[in-house]
């Protein structure tokens, strides 16, 4: 139930940053989510590999490639997907950064609900 709560919510943000980002379009809630799926599973397959072979670089830029890690991923599956457009790299970077964002702040706001009640 969790899990379905929180892709749910990551659907949301991101139509909140298509919202905010001229250069991210999302066709419609299905879209949204199916393009949150897919971020997800990104983030947790291919994102700790690049993040292990790019170490080198991460450390010498003190972190801030990281930054472009997101931004490529959030870039690759606006790519891949229909209904789930990000126009240019840095919108890509830009999306990545408030994606991350508004997830965490929605993740809380229903974490502190859930604990109310």
């Amino acid at each position: 139930m969790k899990l379905l709560l929180i892709w749910i919510l990551n659907a949301l943000a991101l139509i909140a940053v298509a919202n905010y980002v001229p250069g991210i379009h999302v066709d419609g809630f299905a879209a949204a989510l199916v393009a949150a799926l897919v971020l997800g599973l990104v983030n947790t397959m291919i994102r700790p590999l690049l993040l292990l072979l790019t170490l080198p670089v991460t450390m010498l830029t003190l972190g801030l490639f990281i930054f472009v890690i997101n931004g490529l991923l959030f870039w690759f599956v606006g790519s891949v997907l229909r209904g789930f457009i990000v126009d240019t790299f840095w919108h890509g970077v830009l999306g990545a950064l408030l994606y991350s964002v508004f997830s965490w702040a929605l993740s809380a706001a229903a974490a502190q609900l859930m604990r109310k009640q």
